[in-house]
């Protein structure tokens, strides 16, 4: 508790919530959309693409319209209920009208999958999948979310040092400093937490009562501790209006967890849940 309360205080103050930037649109594939090749490319100059990709990407349903996310990661998902699909992409982009992502996966029979990508596939640093772990518009315009919520650190353990559901972590701690908050460990909001009479955003309550129930995991490094949600680009991109100007109310996505009790917190052990 003492660790993540110093992170938030060192990193802004503030736990916010990506929804532009580091936040993975989500686009919906049926038999009409158009297959295409996706390409992997070598943006980490590793010196080789990985064949099970080039395969596993043969055939990747894409809408015209999409367009993968801001920010240097540019996540991009693709879902095709009919088939039971989801694709992820890192670092994606279209060159010269063709699609190209340096690393993510395809995952079958998601429906029935746990929520893990074998390692080391997929788009977070913990082979957590973006469409468990983040927040939809859906869930967001209903103001209930029924699943555990995928939670960026800035400053985790090492990478030697997981905890499932993690697979992988990307962690540094070069100097041991005591108290590291593992990768994939996960955690709750104490439920005797009157959540209705905190002084919170309609949305924040929403979130807060999904960590009584649900909790959070650590399923990803960034510059501020923060949560992602459904990148409004799944809508924009069709010239249909900006969902969160209705969902947050003009509320800044730094602000809509102001009023809660992180000093609440309940960490789960290492390993917790694990088959």
């Amino acid at each position: 508790m003492r660790e993540f309360l110093r992170q938030k205080k060192a990193y802004y103050g503030t736990v916010s919530i990506a929804t532009v930037d580091y936040a993975s649109p989500v686009y919906i594939a049926d038999e009409t959309t158009p297959r295409v090749m996706v390409r992997p490319w070598d943006c980490q100059r590793k010196g080789y693409v990985d064949q099970n990709l080039v395969q596993r990407w043969k055939s990747v349903p894409i809408p015209d319209y999409a367009q993968p996310a801001d920010g240097t990661d540019s996540e991009m998902t693709v879902y095709s209920p009919g088939t039971d699909t989801i694709w992820e992409f890192w670092v994606t982009r279209r060159t010269g009208g063709a699609w190209e992502a340096c690393w993510g996966g395809r995952m079958d029979n998601a429906s029935r999958n746990p929520g893990i990508w074998p390692r080391p596939y997929g788009t977070t640093a913990t082979g957590l999948p973006f469409l468990g772990g983040q927040l939809s518009l859906d869930e967001l315009m209903r103001k209930k979310i029924d699943h555990v919520m995928g939670i960026a650190l800035v400053d985790t353990e090492k990478a030697s040092v997981v905890s499932w559901p993690a697979n992988r972590s990307d962690g540094t701690n070069a100097q041991n400093d005591r108290d590291r908050i593992p990768e994939g460990l996960r955690f709750r909001l104490d439920p005797a937490v009157d959540v209705d009479g905190l002084k919170m955003h309609p949305v924040g309550k929403a979130i807060a009562r999904a960590a009584q129930t649900y909790g959070f995991v650590v399923w990803d490094k960034a510059g501020a501790i923060g949560l992602r949600a459904e990148n409004p680009k799944g809508a924009t991109t069709r010239n249909l209006p900006d969902p969160y100007v209705t969902i947050f109310g003009g509320t800044p996505a730094y602000a809509i967890l102001e009023g809660f009790p992180w000093d609440r917190l309940q960490f789960l052990p290492k390993d917790y849940g694990k088959p």
